[in-house]
């Protein structure tokens, strides 16, 4: 159910865009389509399964496989369709299987970030049921307005009469009558507030470790859900999640279709998502420019220098 939050939608949506706009070098069959169906499948599923067609990938919404060697050798994969599904059981070597976060119990298998993360998916699953359960059923806004002895009827009138007085002063007389016409009571003409204190279960200290749990299981910096969030951190974060996240998932993506295709396949998100410190890298070409040049007159070799600070040249 953590699936249906914002959280977690926004971190697949991530994902799906990021992958969807990887450079694809070595085959035509991973469309933009084809990634972003990847990308969201890899991330609430840890799995994506695509059978190979002449004219494209079809993709699977369910499957299940034979191995041997903990290597799947065939697939019994159910293609989705407007008018009802249908199976097909083919050979590994027909279908792409992108996998994440497989376990070394069952490598064949993959795990989305939901899964490896249960407890804190589930904590923020419950924290926002249990908040719009409380603004839906809750009392709030209703206050108890003391009031003599009357009949149930007088009462429910009297209830009703309070609808649509906003901002305005009702007049009840007081519960505790005296007699002699001695003053009644100040304390009894105050209304108690029954609107449900939930400050001391801190629900928004929750919420917020959890929901920064869920991007860090995903690969996103928290920091760039918070609203004090600034130019520089919205940059680091796109690196992060580029670095760390989404490139790790593309050269996954190619090796399997290396493997399969029977070709050299490159995916890269890091150029089209420019998750790069551009100011950065001018500075850091003109350097090695200069130094270069000051290397050619001091007649050192350029390989030999760039070798030396491990700069494949």
């Amino acid at each position: 159910m953590a699936e249906l939050t914002s959280t977690v939608q926004s971190s697949v949506s991530l994902w799906e865009s990021g992958l969807s706009v990887a450079d694809v070098d070595g085959t035509d069959l991973l469309t933009k389509r084809a990634l972003a169906l990847a990308g969201r499948a890899l991330a609430l599923r840890g799995e994506a399964v695509f059978v190979i067609e002449e004219n494209g990938l079809l993709p699977s919404s369910d499957w299940d496989m034979t191995t041997r060697f903990s290597k799947p050798t065939a697939y019994r994969v159910g293609i989705p369709g407007a008018g009802g599904g249908t199976t097909r059981t083919v050979l590994a070597a027909e279908v792409l299987h992108f996998r994440t976060g497989a376990d070394m119990n069952m490598p064949y298998l993959g795990q989305s970030p939901l899964r490896r993360s249960g407890l804190t998916a589930g904590l923020l699953h419950h924290g926002e049921s249990a908040l719009s359960e409380v603004y839906r059923d809750g009392p709030i806004g209703s206050s108890v307005v003391p009031f003599p002895e009357s009949p149930d009827t007088d009462m429910g009138a009297i209830a009703r009469a309070f609808r649509g007085y906003r901002g305005k002063v009702q007049v009840r007389d007081s519960v505790n009558v005296t007699a002699a016409g001695g003053p009644a009571p100040q304390t009894d003409w105050k209304p108690q507030n029954v609107s449900p204190d939930i400050q001391g279960a801190m629900p928004k200290e929750a919420l917020d470790a959890a929901r920064s749990s869920v991007l860090m299981a995903f690969g996103v910096l928290p920091g760039l859900a918070s609203a004090a969030t600034t130019g520089p951190l919205v940059r680091e974060a796109q690196r992060h999640l580029a670095q760390w996240a989404l490139q790790p998932l593309a050269e996954g993506i190619a090796e399997e279709c290396a493997d399969k295709l029977g070709t050299v396949v490159t995916l890269d998100v890091m150029r089209p998502l420019q998750a790069f410190d551009a100011g950065g890298r001018a500075r850091a070409m003109t350097g090695v420019i200069q130094a270069l040049a000051m290397a050619k007159e001091a007649g050192v070799d350029p390989a030999a220098a760039l070798k030396l600070v491990d700069w494949d040249g």
